[in-house]
This record gives C-alpha cells, sequence and structure tokens, in this order.
C-alpha cells in the first residue's frame, strides 16, 4: 500500500495524507458477516458520560473476523482484500472448501487466489494458522492467543508481528511489538505473518474534522480550563501544571504513571517492555 498526498487546494488538504487502497479487491462487504454497530457516543446505562471524546463519527458496521481459527484441516481460497473501518488492518474474505466464508487478518503477502489453512499440519507461510509448538522459532506471527481457544488476542494492529524467540517445557518466549517477552504456552495458535497495511503509521490526517469523521470528539487541554474542571486549570496567562506530575482531571497521575495491577499474569513476563525493559 502507498500513501496518497492531496494537492493542497485548502489549507485543510496541507500535509494531508490517505491511503490509496490499491489492495482492496472488493468495496461492499460479506452481508452473512456484516452486524449493526449501535453507538453510545460514551455513555453508560444511566446515560452519563464514562468515556470521554467518543460520539458523531460515520457509520460503521461491524465486520465478524475470526481471530479463533477453530476451523481446521481444511483449505480455503482467498476471495477478496476487503477494507474494515474498524480496525488499521485489512481483512481476506476466505472461502473453505464447504462454502463456508469467514474473515481473517489480511497478513503481507496474501493474495487473492491464494490457499491457507488452520491446524496443526499445516504450512509455515502467511495467513496460516499453527499451534506455537509447530512453529520453527525466530519466525514472525500475529494473532496470538494467550489462552487456549479464547482466540488471537495479541499483535493484530497494521504492521503488527511478534517474534517466536524460544521453547522450553510447556511454555514459548515471544516478543510482541512493545518489545516485551512474554511467556505463551505452546498449545495455543498463532497466525504465520506480518499483518498487512505496513504504511497505516504514515498517514496525517492533516485537519481536525477528519478526526471527527472517525468518531472522536475534540480533546480541551488541562490548563486551557478553570481550577474546578481540571487540577492543572486557573491562574493568569498561561501557567505551568505546578504540582508534582501531571494528573487526569480527577486527580490520578498520568503519563508514564503505571497502572498495571494484574499480579496474576506477572509471572509470564520475562522482560518489561520500554527503555532497557525496566517498565
Amino acid at each position: 500500500m502507498a500513501v496518497k498526498i492531496y494537492k493542497p487546494v485548502t489549507p485543510g488538504l496541507r500535509g494531508m495524507t490517505g491511503y490509496t487502497f490499491e489492495e482492496i479487491t472488493k468495496q461492499k462487504p460479506e452481508r452473512s458477516l456484516v452486524v449493526v454497530r449501535k453507538k453510545h457516543a460514551g455513555r453508560n446505562n444511566v446515560g452519563r458520560i464514562t468515556v470521554r471524546h467518543q460520539g458523531g463519527g460515520n457509520r460503521r458496521y461491524i465486520r465478524l473476523v475470526d481471530f479463533k481459527r477453530n476451523k481446521r484441516d481444511i483449505a480455503a481460497r482467498v476471495s477478496a482484500i476487503e477494507y474494515d473501518p474498524n480496525r488499521t488492518a485489512r481483512l481476506a474474505l476466505l472461502v473453505y472448501a464447504d462454502g463456508e466464508k469467514r474473515y481473517i487478518l489480511a497478513p503481507v503477502g496474501l493474495r487473492v487466489g491464494d490457499v491457507v489453512q488452520a491446524g496443526a499440519t499445516a504450512e509455515i507461510r502467511p495467513g496460516n494458522s499453527l499451534p506455537i509448538a509447530n512453529i520453527p522459532v525466530g519466525t514472525m506471527v500475529h494473532n496470538v492467543e494467550l489462552a487456549e481457544g479464547r482466540g488471537g488476542q495479541l499483535a493484530r494492529t497494521a504492521g503488527a508481528a511478534a517474534q517466536l524467540l524460544a521453547k522450553e517445557g510447556d511454555y514459548a518466549q515471544i516478543r510482541l511489538p512493545s518489545g516485551e517477552v512474554r511467556l505463551v504456552r505452546q498449545t495455543c495458535y498463532a497466525t504465520i505473518g506480518q499483518v498487512g497495511n505496513l504504511d497505516h503509521g504514515n498517514v496525517k490526517l492533516g485537519k481536525a474534522g477528519r478526526k471527527i469523521h472517525m468518531g472522536i470528539r475534540p480533546t480541551v487541554r488541562g490548563t486551557a480550563m478553570s481550577p474546578r474542571d481540571h487540577p492543572h486549570g486557573g491562574g493568569e496567562g498561561r501557567q505551568p501544571v505546578g504540582m508534582p506530575g501531571p494528573k487526569s482531571p480527577w486527580g490520578k497521575p498520568t503519563r508514564g504513571y503505571r497502572t498495571r495491577r494484574n499480579k496474576k499474569t506477572d509471572q509470564y513476563i520475562v522482560r518489561r517492555r520500554g527503555k532497557g525493559g525496566g517498565r
């Protein structure tokens, strides 16, 4: 995929880039794999905003993606490469030998007409899903399961890929895109290859309206608010934060403050993410 540069005929187009969609082969989604997405604009069941900066945007339909890859040892042909408005990756529409259709994440190198398969006997090539025990060390994978049968949870965004580093006992060491090295059971499934749409990170929105089209509402800086609305607010003119570390609107530390509280899975993290693995 290449990045499209717009001619700056308006201020909003100056610096804006977008997708060329040259890899897309089908415009409309498969109707049997689409459900309506109900919007809540960040509000809970009593109408209060619990997630800020959400609302509006273009109407979207949810594509039912097969992250579990539980249709084993049956060959499937790639029928089309499609766009998904709900994620950064592209989708590949598979048509199995028995006629069933499913969506999967489209990895780099997967083309229309290719044959993919899930199962312990599948070949090591992009799009095939295998148990980690059957994948050679050093292979780049995506859509990695954390629990057998739960479905892939790791390395699913555009351009993401995890690397299988080692195998020992019942577990394998996998380096995630963040740099974290984690233990995963060898019975869990992973898909070979790197997720496609590699140029997603090079796209520049260019204007605020494009953010609105994505369903993301404007964010106001805390320093521009009053003291009753935000801990950073108040003061005559422009002021620094003026406190030990930045705070959220509710007074909690933010920007670099560690929030992980899952002690049950600490034992599976071999090396933390971040510079030097210290975080």
